[in-house]
């Protein structure tokens, strides 16, 4: 006797095109509008991370893309779950992390502004998206659900790569469907070269320059194009400094490596001074020109896939195109420099910034970061919130093989460890370090049952201040003292091991035996460091600490 087939709903069509996209991994949420599509996951044969807060959910997503370079769907439900990824799809927007994520809706007859009074409903959803994302794409029928998630991922991947947003009616994915099993969906996006004529020029004034010296920002990571830099600055004879979001485009410790001191006045001027700037990647935004302090005085040339961002800070021969396919046209058509001074410009410079540094009394907080780098496998990747010890990662760690993220795109607290989360479930062969504050971490406690859960190798370290310590350095210098920046904390080994995650105490004399240990122990752990930092000062108000 035949057994009937099982009847499939648009909750299976979902499931079916992202594994026909490729895809391996799903993070969310569930909610009652979405429950047609987390029954189909239950079939399927992707793996389901789920996380405890919806925006948490978006950073792990954010972290998977960014560590694989390919779309990370994040799926959550209508109304207070979508809306509470926005925070984390605005971090994947300034990063460029191809997210798809995808949301529930209200059934049929409520869309369009219709107050049927379901619940979650909202007069009009995707609108809170359309300002955050690259695209937005609605679903209406069962059978536009194929197309449209191949729609949205080509979007999400396309240079610039970014977030995208689907939504589905809860009705659409509960209704059974007639419409075949998806078997092949293709979504390649379209390629973003340079045009030749403008590569031709950016070649010629390299060439010809003095005084060359290249920008590298997350374009490039991005790209995967860091091989084509190195290359093209040894042939240059130029100097190169990375973005904070650039960190890894470029080795740390090649005789032209300028580093990643953005926010220091002796990198600023050596920009400024370049005949010929080459930025790659980047948008030469806030923190890429220490503050906006920086005013070149040569030609600049930037290369940029996202066109909102091409010449909107400084005059440049622009050129739109991702960072790869620029930087090997470049690299084939520039005429090679002998090899002067490139190399004695980069040590100078950092044997300024180093002097710098050493004149402000900072020796723990240096101690600390070098805990740190000693502790972390050198191919280990690490996500860091917004919080001191990161502002010192940005500008002084060597991520050597291992990524260096943070949520320095859009700058929300919470970042660190459910990015890290993120990362462990895309590659559990390796451990992970997520750095947050004690502030910062608040936003993430829930995550360690998570962590737990799913046995995830990441080791989080949680330096302990008594609050939001950069807010407190800012206010202090700005106003005399601080406000609502004083934090009343559990204790976060007890919290931690009561979710069954193995956590320490440490110093700063103890923290790089510490740490090791941690990382190198299987699953989740906690190490929590006691410890008032303070930040080296800024070169960007002017006065005596600029030299």
């Amino acid at each position: 006797m035949r057994t009937a087939p099982r009847e499939r709903h648009g909750g299976d069509l979902v499931v079916e095109s992202l594994t026909a996209l490729g895809a391996t991994t799903v993070f969310g949420l569930p909610g009652q509008h979405a429950l047609g599509a987390f029954d189909a996951l239950r079939r399927s044969g992707l793996d389901y991370v789920g996380l405890r807060v919806e925006n948490n959910a978006g950073f792990a997503a954010d972290a998977f893309a960014r560590v694989t370079g390919s779309v990370a769907p994040l799926l959550v439900s209508t109304g207070p779950g979508a809306l509470m990824t926005l925070a984390a799809l605005q971090e994947s927007a300034a990063a460029s992390a191809p997210v798809l994520g995808i949301g529930s809706q209200v059934p049929t007859p409520g869309l369009g502004g219709g107050r049927k009074g379901y619940l979650h409903e909202l007069a009009d959803q995707k609108a809170s998206f359309r300002d955050i994302v690259k695209s937005v794409h609605t679903v209406r029928a069962a059978s536009q659900i194929p197309s449209a998630v191949a729609a949205a991922w080509a979007s999400a991947l396309e240079a610039p790569a970014g977030p995208v947003w689907l939504e589905i009616p809860q009705d659409v994915l509960l209704a059974p469907t007639s419409v075949p099993p998806v078997t092949s969906l293709t979504a390649a996006p379209r390629p973003l070269p340079p045009r030749p004529e403008l590569t031709e020029r950016a070649a010629h004034l390299l060439s010809t320059a003095e005084r060359p010296v290249i920008l590298a920002g997350g374009g490039v990571v991005r790209a995967g194009a860091c091989e084509e830099l190195r290359t093209l600055a040894e042939r240059l004879d130029a100097p190169v400094a990375t973005t904070f979001g650039g960190k890894g485009a470029f080795p740390w410790d090649h005789p032209l490596s300028l580093r990643s001191w953005m926010e220091d006045r002796h990198t600023t001027d050596l920009l400024e001074d370049a005949d010929v700037l080459l930025v790659v990647g980047s948008g030469l935004g806030e923190l890429s020109s220490n503050y906006h302090t920086f005013r070149p005085r040569g030609q600049v040339i930037q290369i940029e896939a996202d066109l909102g961002k091409l010449e909107s800070n400084h005059p440049a021969l622009g050129i739109h195109a991702d960072a790869g396919p620029a930087l090997s046209a470049l690299m084939s058509e520039v005429t090679p420099r002998p090899r002067t001074t490139g190399a004695e410009t980069a040590a100078a410079l950092l044997d300024r910034v180093r002097q710098r540094i050493a004149a402000q009394d900072l020796d723990l907080e240096q101690q600390v970061l070098g805990a740190v780098r000693e502790a972390l496998p050198d191919d280990a990747p690490s996500f860091w919130d917004m919080t001191i010890l990161a502002y010192w990662a940005w500008s002084a760690f060597d991520p050597r093989a291992g990524a260096m993220h943070s949520a320095q795109g859009a700058g929300g607290l919470g970042y660190g460890f459910p990015a890290a989360l993120g990362a462990a479930a895309a590659d559990r062969t390796k451990p992970v370090l997520a750095v947050s504050g004690d502030g910062g971490a608040m936003y993430s406690i829930a995550e360690l049952a998570t962590a737990r859960q799913y046995d995830l190798p990441v080791t989080w370290l949680i330096v302990d201040d008594s609050g939001y310590g950069i807010l407190r350095e800012y206010m202090t210098d700005a106003f005399g003292e601080a406000t609502a920046t004083e934090l009343v904390r559990p204790d976060f080994v007890t919290l931690a091991e009561s979710f069954g995650v193995p956590a320490v105490r440490t110093a700063p004399d103890r923290l790089r035996t510490d740490l090791a240990a941690a990382l190198a122990a299987p699953g989740p752990s906690v190490v929590v460091l006691p410890a008032l930092l303070r930040m080296f000062a800024p070169t960007h108000l002017g006065g005596p600490h600029q030299g």
